[in-house]
């Protein structure tokens, strides 16, 4: 693809060099070779990059002026640098090449297979399923019976998920995640103490572009349906209980537990090892760092806060209230220790 092409999909200026540079990926600046596309999000990484050998850089409007260090380099100008070299990298990637249905692959009754399906050695493929087209299923993956997975999804080796579940277009699952089983939900006798399972009878909805890490595991509704919403990003290990409603374009990080009918807002971030308790309401926006707990029935929002604040600790709260409570702890302990009072 030339950097003209791209340029007219993403937009951005074209301030150095020639429109017909042909770029066949992305790379670092110090690996980058004639026909990659490097990036810069200020003077110091654009100077080190035209100092290299890529055959264009995109960088951050005005942070470098005079490109003639590298009159070689063909340089476009954008607002958001990283996001467009992203979007480039995207574009760049060459198509993985459709192998068609592998012949010890095990493919229901009533199937629809779309145009440019594969389907990896030894997947198992449910009766009435559907794969839209362009998906690609790879080895040792199980839709179950039923499942609706749209165009363009890419679900690796060995995911398995059950019937019930509905994949919008795009969606990308990684290794070993589990999608639609059964929610931990159960009644118990007050007078035996023995567990019966709740139904667990739900649905459970991934929009478009919602993309999957490996090992996590989503759960389906009890009696109705769990859904994570477009564009939503989930990373590796992490846990979705049944009922929940995630908003889009949310991010959650690695271990991260969501206990069951708990709600998440559009656009907030979950960091690493945060854990929410059931029937928490996490407003849009919110930002939980690593570790944060909230407790059940929990409301967070981000009101009478700045844009961006980060909630920690358990109860979740702002860090300036954190470390002012651990400065006042930290002062009592250490008057205990040489026998003042307060």
């Amino acid at each position: 693809m030339t950097l003209g092409e791209l340029v007219e999909k993403l937009g951005g200026r074209l301030t150095q060099g020639s429109p017909a540079v042909a770029l066949s990926g992305v790379e670092s600046s110090g690996a980058a070779k004639e026909q990659d596309l490097v990036f810069a999000e200020d003077a110091a990484s654009a100077t080190k990059a035209l100092a290299g050998a890529a055959g264009a850089l995109v960088l951050k409007l005005g942070c470098l002026e005079g490109y003639g260090s590298n009159l070689a380099m063909a340089v476009v100008e954008a607002d958001q640098p990283r996001l467009w070299f992203a979007r480039a990298a995207k574009l760049l990637k060459p198509g993985v090449a459709a192998a068609s249905v592998h012949s010890t692959a095990a493919v229901g009754l009533e199937v629809e297979i779309g145009e440019a399906v594969t389907i990896g050695a030894c997947a198992a493929i449910g009766d009435g399923a559907v794969l839209g087209s362009g998906t690609r299923v790879e080895a040792g993956a199980v839709i179950g019976e039923g499942v609706r997975v749209g165009e363009n999804c890419r679900i690796y080796p060995n995911v398995t998920i059950y019937s019930g579940t509905t994949l919008g277009n795009r969606v990308v699952v990684h290794a070993g995640a589990v999608l639609g089983a059964d929610g931990f939900g159960y009644v118990r006798d007050a007078k035996t103490g023995t567990y019966t399972q709740f139904p667990q009878q739900g649905t459970l909805l991934i929009e478009d572009d919602v993309e999957i890490g490996a090992n996590s595991t989503i759960d389906r509704g009890a009696l109705k349906q769990t859904r994570i919403g477009r564009g939503t990003k989930i990373d590796n290990l992490v846990h979705v209980g049944h009922n929940c409603d995630i908003g889009e374009d949310v991010i959650l990080v690695a271990l991260t537990g969501i206990s069951g009918s708990s709600t998440v807002g559009n656009g907030a971030v979950i960091a690493g090892q945060v854990g929410i308790g059931d029937h928490v309401k996490i407003g849009p926006g919110v930002i939980l760092g690593g570790q944060a707990g909230v407790f059940s029935g929990s409301k967070v929002t981000n009101e009478g806060l700045k844009p961006g604040t980060v909630l920690y600790g358990t109860p979740a709260r702002p860090l300036r209230q954190v470390l002012r409570e651990q400065a006042v702890l930290a002062r009592m302990a250490k008057r205990q220790k040489t026998g003042k009072s307060e």
